[in-house]
């Protein structure tokens, strides 16, 4: 999966950093703040639901997509409680692309699935 998503960001101006460590991911996040953050739910040390509440505690103008196995209501409505801006299935990385070039988003994109 993340070879897939750094192949989505393969142009020069994109830098990508990957974490699979929900800390390590709030370190990263303190230090580069990166236009977007890909967070998937499952993270070692530190959830990606907890991850991305840590962030956009800190930091309100963080963009956070989750991207995740875990497609259900349950998840969905944590991801939205601790402030992303969006989730997308895994099984539909192509739209990764798509959420984040049309930000802010219409009411159609703001939570996609």
């Amino acid at each position: 999966m993340r070879e897939m998503l750094r192949s989505l960001f393969s142009e020069p101006e994109c830098h990508v950093c990957e974490c699979a460590d929900g800390i390590i991911a709030l370190e990263s996040y303190t230090n580069f703040q990166p236009d977007w953050v890909l967070m998937d739910i499952v993270m070692k040390n530190l959830d990606g639901i907890s991850a991305t509440r840590q962030i956009i505690g800190a930091f309100p103008q963080a963009r956070i997509l989750i991207v995740t196995d875990h497609d259900n209501a349950r998840s969905r409505q944590a991801a939205h409680d601790a402030g992303a801006h969006g989730f997308v299935p895994k099984d539909h990385l192509l739209e990764v692309r798509e959420i984040m070039g049309v930000w802010p988003p219409s009411q159609d994109h703001a939570v996609s699935h």
